[in-house]
């Protein structure tokens, strides 16, 4: 697939993922995506604070994500954060309570149907110091030097272009401020029919790049004192129903085991970097 190929999948998936409140809309999940009532226990599993998904709009969350990088930020009344892939805004709306009002949070994504649903919901909770733009996050809506913080949520492996995306990130960032990105990695290669698989693309398994190489695009796009603040295994049935692996695999022309490897090599990692 090229690059504007992988673009299309990826917003033709989180388009239906949007209008139908479930992630849950082709062979696999991305980033755990389940809905109804199991979503909030989808997001405790990834770290979420129950006492910080009560406080937030149920509708803001789809169970997306792979960490919680609004809470390991360390936001502080009256910043200015960015989320890079806001989805239906849960992160923003974490942030939103973190800054205060005289903070302020945008939130960036590509997927129209997706700002539809944050922005409604923003406007009907209210939500005064949180605004959502329409944009791709290899080339971000944002001024230079603008954001104090910025937070991604499981996103960054689905963009075709990674390096350009953290350089655009250090590009808006004020000097000094913060990088705090929750991702799916992997612990080892995939085989090649699984990285050019669009199933498994859209799954947040064929974009993900080794842990060693995400380190090493942050670093080179200009960020310091990059470190791991949070790693953990990542559940396979987050990914893919496990019902489905003998279908996929048929799909896929792999053997059952090789696809459950696959999956098991995924892992969530946050990310820590300085400007």
């Amino acid at each position: 697939m090229n690059k504007e190929e992988i673009k299309k999948q990826v917003r033709k998936r989180y388009s239906r993922t949007a209008a139908t409140g479930s992630s849950c809309c082709g062979t696999a999940a991305c980033g755990c995506g389940q809905s109804g009532p199991d979503t909030r226990q989808v997001s405790q599993k990834v770290g979420y604070e129950l006492e910080d998904l009560a406080a937030v709009p149920a509708d803001s969350n789809l169970g997306l994500g792979c960490g919680n990088p609004a809470g390991l930020a360390e936001l502080k009344p009256g910043e200015t954060v960015l989320d890079l892939g806001s989805g239906p805004g849960l992160d923003c709306f974490l942030a939103s309570r973190r800054v205060g009002p005289e903070g302020r949070v945008i939130g960036v994504d590509m997927t129209p149907e997706m700002l539809d649903r944050a922005r409604a919901t923003a406007r009907q909770n209210k939500y005064s110091n949180v605004e959502f733009r329409l944009g791709e996050i290899e080339n971000l809506p944002v001024a230079d030097r603008s954001v104090d913080v910025i937070i991604s949520n499981c996103v960054i492996n689905l963009s075709p272009d990674k390096p350009r995306v953290f350089k655009e990130a250090f590009r808006v960032l004020k000097d000094g401020g913060r990088l705090i990105v929750s991702d799916l990695v992997l612990t080892r290669t995939l085989p090649e029919n699984l990285s050019k698989s669009k199933e498994l693309y859209a799954a947040c398994v064929a974009g993900a790049v080794l842990k060693d190489d995400y380190i090493k695009m942050i670093r080179e796009a200009g960020f310091k004192e990059v470190k791991v603040i949070d790693e953990k295994l990542f559940p396979a049935e987050l990914i893919m129903d496990l019902k489905k692996v003998p279908q996929v695999s048929r799909q896929l022309k792999i053997t059952e085991a090789s696809l459950v490897e696959a999956l098991n090599s995924v892992i969530s990692v946050t990310f820590r970097a300085v400007k």
